[in-house]
Order: structure tokens, then sequence, then C-alpha cells
């Protein structure tokens, strides 16, 4: 598509609007760097990828030329002074050299959401209807990494907030009443081995019973066998097809052309799509081993985190106050990484993981004070 017409005044693309001023220029000059590291970006994810993704990816580096063109025909082909690209920009690239595609991506969706181009005048219509356009691909991109990594990686987040949350109210709430640390510290590990392997097999009887509630909706393949002796006035598989959640005139028409498909063929053995099966998606659901040992790895881990004060001789304020600054760094972490992955704010996903996660040890911690107090 043509970009160079300009709102605003703008001239074509020999040079800048007469009204120009140096604030325009610097915003170019601005405009001009991020375009060129974002065109860097979906390169450099370009070449980590092959068939479809990498011509997506490209295409959509050659529109960021495009605009890059824009600005620089604005600026009279003068580059001299071009400032560095932001932040944001220089983090993406940095991202994009050296680790998986699935956080650039997510990172790119929302900086594509977050274009100036709807509102500076310089911009044209089409540029500013790319970068919205451009967010809705990338959006696409980075849901088939979700896809990919969606079971495993609930599985690890829930396992790692559950160890950091539980075994930190748990200690806590021990600490508290005033027990000696050596109570603490077995108290901990005792959580952490008991949290660990519950949210182990918890997670491999959810997968599992989730795939064997799948295979149970699944076509028996032997009922094809029927279906070249089926009557096709009656035809009775439109209410196989019905059952699955067509209306009925299209139920009708779908089978009747099933059939005809067997008899014209004179094959004895329908074809495996004769009757229809609801779709799942197999990369999302993940394995029931996979999640198993990535929720154990991740509770475990998340669960050691607040016994390690006690693990080096750490004892009563301090080591408490400890744990609650290291599960807290935790949990910001945690909370920020989901944001990424999901698109949305790192920041306020991440205070609502230390909100959650400290909050609920409080609780266990205040109770921990009251049963001391009773006890003494």
């Amino acid at each position: 598509m043509s970009n160079g017409s300009t709102n605003g005044g703008a001239s074509a693309p020999g040079g800048a609007p007469a009204n120009a001023t140096d604030a325009d220029r610097a915003r170019w000059r601005r405009y001009l760097a991020d375009e060129r590291a974002e065109g860097a970006v979906y390169r450099e994810l370009a070449a980590r990828k092959e068939g479809e993704e990498r011509e997506i990816l490209l295409a959509l580096a050659a529109a960021e030329g495009r605009h890059e063109a824009h600005w620089l025909a604005l600026l009279g082909g003068d580059d001299a002074g071009i400032p560095r690209a932001d932040l944001r920009t220089r983090t993406l690239a940095a991202l994009a050299r050296r680790f998986g595609s699935i956080f650039v991506l997510a990172l790119a969706q929302r900086a594509e959401g977050r274009s100036p181009y709807s509102t500076d005048p310089h911009a044209t219509p089409a540029m500013a209807a790319d970068e919205r356009i451009h967010g809705e691909v990338v959006r696409g991109l980075a849901a088939r990494g979700r896809r990919r990594l969606a079971g495993t990686f609930r599985a690890a987040v829930f396992g790692a907030n559950d160890g950091l949350v539980s075994n930190l109210a748990l200690v806590l709430g021990i600490g508290a009443t005033g027990v000696p640390a050596p109570v603490v510290l077995f108290t901990g590990i005792a959580g952490l081995l008991a949290g660990a392997l519950s949210m182990g097999a918890g997670e491999y009887v959810s997968v599992r019973s989730q795939r064997e509630l799948l295979e149970a909706s699944a076509p028996d393949p032997t009922a094809r066998e029927a279906l070249a002796d089926l009557d096709i006035d009656a035809n009775e598989l439109a209410l196989v097809y019905r059952a699955r959640g067509m209306d009925s005139d299209e139920a009708i028409e779908q089978a009747a052309l099933s059939i005809a498909r067997v008899q014209a063929a004179g094959a004895s053995v329908a074809p495996t799509d004769a009757i229809p099966t609801f779709e799942h998606d197999d990369e999302a659901l993940g394995t029931g081993l996979s999640a198993a040992v990535s929720s154990f790895c991740f509770f475990a881990a998340g669960a050691l985190i607040p016994v390690l004060p006690w693990i080096f001789g750490m004892a009563g304020v301090s080591a408490i106050l400890t744990a609650a600054v290291l599960v807290g760094v935790a949990l910001l972490a945690t909370g920020a990484t989901v944001g990424v992955l999901s698109g949305a704010s790192p920041l306020k996903r991440a205070l609502r993981q230390l909100g959650i996660g400290l909050g609920a040890a409080a609780v266990t911690y205040g109770l921990g004070l009251a049963f001391g107090t009773t006890i003494a």
C-alpha cells in the first residue's frame, strides 16, 4: 500500500511540510529510528523460522520499511542525527537475537498496540491502519507459541506460584508461633515435598482425565463400516452430524454427500472424515507426564525459596522478613512473566501476584502469632 501522502499539510515524499518545526523533525527522527529497529526485530525473528511464519515476519519487516521510507522522505532523505530507538524497541531487538520468539512476539503485540500514528498529523491513515493490523498479525503469531507451551507453562506457573505462596504461608505461620528454627526448617522441607508430590500427581491425573474425556468423544472407527449399507433416503448419518452440532439442513446435505462418496467409489469402508468429531488442541493440552514433571519441579523450586533463610542458619523475625522479601521478588518475576506472555501489562500482573501471595502469607502469620500467644 502507498504511504506517500500525509495528513495535516504534509508534503509529498520529496520533503517536509513548509510549516514543519524542529520538534516535528525530532519526532520524525525518533519514529525513523523506531521503525528501523522494529524491522530489524522482525528480520531477526524470521531468521529463526521457516515456511509461513518466516514469510509473515518478513512481510511485517517490509511494512516497517515502508513506514521508515515515509519518515525519511519527510526529512528530505537526511538521516543524520537519528537517535537510538526507544528502550522498549531496543529490548525487543536484544531478546529477538538471544531468546525464543514467544516472549518477543508477546512484547511486540503490546508495542504495536501503542502506536502513536493514529493521532500524529504527519502519519498517513494507511500507516495507522498498518500498525493496528500488525498488532493482530503479531497476536496470531504469538498465539501459536502460546498454544505450544500452554499445557506445560500453565503447570509451571501454577506450580511455582503455589510453592512460593503455600510454603511461605506455612513457614511464616509456624515461625510466628515461636518454635525453634529447626522445627520451622523441617516443616518447610516437609511442605515442599508434600506439596510437590501432590501437585505433580494432581496435574498428571488432571491432564490424563481431560485427554480421556476427549478420547471418549472421538468417533468409533468401526462405525464407518456401516456407512456403505446405509439407506441414502433415510440417511441416519445426518443424525450423527446433528448430534455433533450441525443444523438439520446442513447435516442432511453433508451426510448425503458422504454416503454418495462412499457409494460412488464402491468402497466398503467410508473415509476417515465421514463421521465428524469435536476439535481439540493436543499441543495446548500437553501430556500428563510433562505437566506432572513441570508441576513437581516448579513447585519444589518455588517452595524452596521461603525456606532458604532457615537453611542458611537464620532464625526469628530476621528469617521471616528475609523469606517474605525473597518470595516477594519471585512473585513479581512470575507475575511479570505471565503478563508478558499474555500480552497484558507485566507490572499489573506482577503487583497482582505479589498482593495475593503476601496477603495469604500475612493471614497465616497472624494466625501463628495468635496461636503462639495462646500457647504461651
